[in-house]
């Protein structure tokens, strides 16, 4: 089984693909800023760093101690932060992955960012659309990168147990809803196939049914 390392497990889809992995059997590793939150990942058998996206030093003692053929999933945002580090974060991180020759990465962002900007509706961009522009240059720092890599753009992500339904697409517009935990799954399916390599996918749940 490869070993996954997670950056930005704390809390919502971080801490869903870490616990989601650990579930299929994989050895997880996740760099947590909220020492509160480890205990959740700790009692699902991850193996826990505390350090922060903005600091380096702290990716690279994460890196170096992750087996050269792991996968690496980041999910890092600015949810609460007082410095954004959706952009500076993910350089730092892109940087290191290359000198630390770990190669294959998935990085996820949202819908909206890159060339999916347009189809944001305007509310939107309102309301998180400075984090989506942050999201968005590092996507393209990231595909100007020597990584083996993949970049996902969930939907709307909503708590739920993995459904099966979640459908990835490309090149088209798409609006819509899924959960945490099947996103995780959707992850895993792209790690796991080579073709998606160098690829963007957006990805919603079209059976997904919000419940307040």
């Amino acid at each position: 089984m490869k070993e996954l390392v997670v950056f930005g497990a704390s809390r919502g889809l971080g801490l869903a693909i870490a616990k989601y992995y650990r579930e299929q059997g994989h050895p997880v590793t996740a760099m947590v800023r909220d020492p509160d939150s480890a205990t959740e990942l700790a009692d699902a058998g991850v193996s826990v760093i505390k350090g922060d996206g903005l600091n380096p030093e702290d990716i690279e003692h994460v890196l170096r101690q992750a087996s050269p053929d792991s996968w690496v999933i980041s999910t890092m945002g600015s949810f609460r932060a007082s410095q954004p580090v959706d952009y500076i974060g993910h350089r730092h991180l892109i940087n290191l992955l290359e000198e630390h020759k770990l190669q294959r990465f998935l990085m996820v962002t949202s819908l909206g960012c890159g060339d999916s900007w347009a189809t944001l509706p305007e509310r939107a961009k309102a309301a998180f659309g400075q984090a989506v522009r942050e999201k968005s240059l590092a996507e393209s720092w990231l595909q100007t990168s020597l990584l083996e890599y993949t970049i996902l753009r969930p939907g709307g992500l909503q708590d739920g147990a993995v459904s099966q339904s979640g459908e990835l697409s490309q090149g088209k517009e798409v609006h819509g809803l899924i959960s945490r935990s099947e996103v995780a799954r959707l992850t895993l399916k792209l790690l796991a196939d080579d073709t998606s390599i160098r690829q963007i996918y957006e990805c919603v749940d079209p059976e997904f049914v919000y419940k307040r």
